[in-house]
């Protein structure tokens, strides 16, 4: 069964699947037609991933299509908001009334190198050297949340989404905030694990 968590909560279905080599993953049955050109020179595991959506699309929402206002997705009819995220073999989707973002991201000790591009001062305070990979994983999977809830090409990850102070043994009612100048606005997210991944939920 493809279906391999289900995170739903009283805002939003949340479905998270796994691919398997028995799956069928006919571009002709699941891509919007209005896709077929965006996706013709897509790496193969990238395709399977956006089929993956499709189907799990399909499974609750059967006469909806995925297309795009540039690079986000939108669903159409516009009746709900939704959030896309996949690290193969495994994809999700969320489903809400109210914007919704989710990420899932690898638990990797390459992350430190990079930290300095999305981690903000104050988040270093709270941050357990002995856990440090798990902590800045979440931290960057927050972020990537947010933005799909509340994104602009002018902002950063590091200056204008914050993650307020969390601990690992209770990651959940997390809250973030995204502001700059003239915007401050705070939201509460969760985190899920399962395997060597986290997952985040910002509603």
């Amino acid at each position: 069964m493809p279906l391999y968590r289900d995170f739903s909560d009283d805002a939003a279905t949340i479905h998270l699947w796994k691919y398997e080599e028995t799956d069928e993953l006919d571009p002709e049955v699941l891509l919007e037609k209005e896709n077929f050109e965006k996706v013709k020179n897509y790496h193969p595991t990238k395709l399977k991933e956006l089929l993956l959506v499709r189907k799990i699309l399909k499974s609750v929402l059967p006469d909806y299509k995925i297309l795009y206002n540039g690079r986000e997705p939108i669903l159409s009819p516009r009746d709900f908001e939704i959030s896309i995220t996949h690290s193969f073999p495994y994809a999700a989707l969320a489903i809400s009334k109210n914007k919704v973002g989710i990420d899932i991201e690898p638990f990797n000790p390459k992350i430190s190198r990079i930290q300095h591009k999305f981690v903000m001062e104050s988040e270093t305070d709270f941050i357990e050297k002995n856990k440090e990979t798990a902590y800045l994983t979440i931290i960057w999977s927050l972020k990537e949340s947010l933005y799909k809830i509340h994104h602009s090409k002018y902002w950063s990850l590091k200056k204008h989404y914050e993650v307020k102070p969390f601990k690992l043994d209770f990651p959940y009612q997390i809250m973030c905030r995204v502001h700059d100048e003239r915007v401050s606005d705070l939201f509460t997210a969760r985190v899920e694990f399962f395997e060597n991944y986290c997952f985040t939920i910002v509603d």
